[in-house]
């Protein structure tokens, strides 16, 4: 068994004295694992730190076995992202994010993803507005996306304001604000219509990202974390953290 794909590095641990199992994202083949022979050398070591980008070759005698790497670094981001908190919270965020996903199902759009939020690291406000659609996007690769694009109630589609906490179902301003105490706040960019355009993006207020965290926080919490017996990433309050600093003006 052989193929070769394009992939992002989602984390490595050691095996044995000189070997690393490494965990990739890949366009084609989803998250996978392999040994990476002589992986904790320090030439080899170097192309598989989290967040690079590499050309994999996965080789194995059956298609159920481990498997081995051949990894070729295309684009080394980790020494980069390791100065910024934001970049540093963030990746391990995705990373941690894509392991809820079975192992080896393909997600072409999420591995994009992942690459456009690295791609924009330096730019926090644009970041956080990305990693939360990412996680929307994780949301509904399990199985459990919101319906925002029309009010519930009446079937509106502008002006959404809230998200029901149960259903993960919008509301208009005006229809959910008799409930308001009991509901999410809808983010404008990610409101019907209201954030389609990608030239937009990177526009939202820190009070805006805040709630898509909330919000995408909330249903992780209710459908994945809580059911599986799971701790939600500290990576994630540390990258919120870290968006809260670097998006508030100073004094």
């Amino acid at each position: 068994m052989e193929w070769i794909d394009t992939g992002l590095v989602l984390g490595t641990r050691r095996l044995g004295e000189a070997d690393a199992l490494v965990e990739l994202m890949t366009h084609d083949h989803g998250r996978h694992l392999g040994v990476v022979k002589g992986g904790r050398s320090r030439r080899r070591a170097a192309a598989i730190q989290v967040g690079n980008r590499v050309r994999a070759t996965w080789r194995a005698r059956l298609d159920e076995h481990v498997g081995t790497w051949t990894l070729e670094a295309l684009d080394a981001r980790a020494a980069d992202l390791m100065g910024s908190a934001v970049a540093l919270n963030g990746v391990q965020t995705l990373a941690a994010h894509l392991r809820l996903l079975p192992e080896r199902d393909p997600h072409p759009e999420l591995f994009e993803a992942m690459a456009a939020v690295i791609d924009h690291f330096g730019d926090p406000r644009l970041a956080g507005e990305l990693v939360v659609r990412f996680e929307m996007a994780v949301i509904e690769a399990l199985g459990f996306g919101l319906d925002l694009s029309a009010c519930a109630l009446t079937g509106a589609t502008e002006d959404l304001a809230w998200v029901s906490p149960k259903t993960g179902r919008a509301a208009t301003r005006a229809a959910g604000a008799p409930h308001a105490a009991r509901l999410l706040a809808l983010p404008r960019f990610l409101a019907a219509g209201a954030g389609d355009d990608p030239a937009t993006w990177g526009e939202a207020g820190l009070d805006d990202l805040l709630a898509g965290f909330r919000l995408t926080g909330h249903f992780f919490a209710r459908h994945v974390w809580e059911p599986r017996g799971l701790t939600p990433p500290t990576t994630r309050d540390g990258l919120v953290a870290a968006l809260t600093r670097d998006l508030t003006p100073a004094a």
